[in-house]
């Protein structure tokens, strides 16, 4: 168990919340116009039975989206018409998915997970409060939805299912990114894996090493391995590492063999799980800033990624603890 300073301040920045009661969004706010990582925290089950279907309704003006794969989990796609014409890349486009399904999975009452969908808001004004109706599904007899909206003055502590929503806000332009550097990563592959999402968490001032993520679906049908990453610069080196709870105990271990990448499997690093720590950060990352970034797997080889620095907020401005 690791009991040094700086590695408790890096377990309490990035490790999730686990305690709120709603299912909720981890980032609350994003700016109009942008793209958006939705996170979808999902805390309990229904009524102390599993979680076996997650099920996504997409506002409208969030398009082009992408749902990130889960192992053990079937991904349904619901595909239809938008309400109107949007602008994607230069493109028009009217149509596209609509709701996202994980399906068959098993997700127990005494464990939490996250489900993740990429996309764009469009030509939805800053100020509005955006909603992403959430069901869940448990068994053939259990199921919760989260579809209520909290009208103006009231809390949405007053609600008994309140809807994962994100506040959109007004663009700096001088701040603001376009396409893998709005904040989102678009993804990149070497060989037989697919780089699917990335991020590294903001820093705090005075935090000597800062949290990264990315997501690996290996297509083939050989075993990999990540063996190691470097920083361009800004940062001395980088481990691999896997943080856990057992018996209330959050500890802490280096993968010093890397980080298996088995044949047609999924491999996530997230808050609190997998990781990549930074070290020797030289200036702390903030948001909005890329950071370059070489990955080296044992088969596939090496890739280079450009991996946005994000405030990854655990989402807790309205829920109860």
């Amino acid at each position: 168990m690791f009991q040094t300073g700086f590695i408790a301040s890096l377990i309490l920045s990035t490790a999730p919340a686990v305690a709120f009661a709603h299912v909720t969004l981890q980032a609350d706010e994003a700016p109009a116009d942008s793209y958006y990582l939705a996170v979808l925290q999902v805390p309990h089950g229904c009524d102390g039975r599993a979680t076996t279907e997650v099920d996504i309704k997409l506002p409208e003006g969030f398009i082009g989206a992408k749902p990130q794969p889960k192992p053990g989990w079937e991904i349904e796609i619901v595909k239809g018409k938008y309400h109107k014409s949007y602008d994607l890349h230069g493109q028009p486009v009217a149509e596209g998915p609509l709701e996202i399904r994980w399906k068959n999975g098993n997700l127990p009452d005494d464990y939490f997970d996250t489900f993740t969908i990429s996309g764009k808001f469009a030509d939805i004004a800053a100020g509005t409060a955006v909603p992403f109706v959430t069901t869940q599904l448990c068994g053939t007899d259990g199921k919760t939805t989260w579809d209520q909206i909290a009208k103006d003055g009231q809390s949405p502590h007053d609600l008994k299912n309140p809807a994962p929503v994100v506040m959109l806000t007004a663009v700096d332009e001088h701040e603001h990114h376009h396409d893998d550097m709005a904040g989102m990563f678009m993804g990149v592959s070497v060989g037989d894996l697919d780089i699917t999402s990335a991020a590294i968490k903001a820093m705090t001032p005075g935090q000597p090493v800062a949290g990264g993520f990315v997501t690996i679906v290996n297509k083939g049908k050989t075993d990999d391995r990540l063996v190691s990453v470097t920083i361009a610069e800004g940062a001395s080196h980088v481990d691999l590492h896997e943080m856990s709870i057992n018996n209330d105990v959050m500890t802490m271990r280096k993968l010093a063999d890397g980080l298996p990448v088995p044949a047609g499997q999924t491999v996530e690093m997230k808050p609190g799980g997998l990781h990549m720590m930074i070290m020797g950060v030289t200036r702390p990352f903030k948001a909005g800033d890329t950071v370059r970034a070489t990955l080296t797997f044992e088969k596939a080889g090496q890739v280079e990624l450009n991996i946005p620095v994000r405030d990854m907020k655990p989402g807790m401005k309205n829920m109860k603890m």
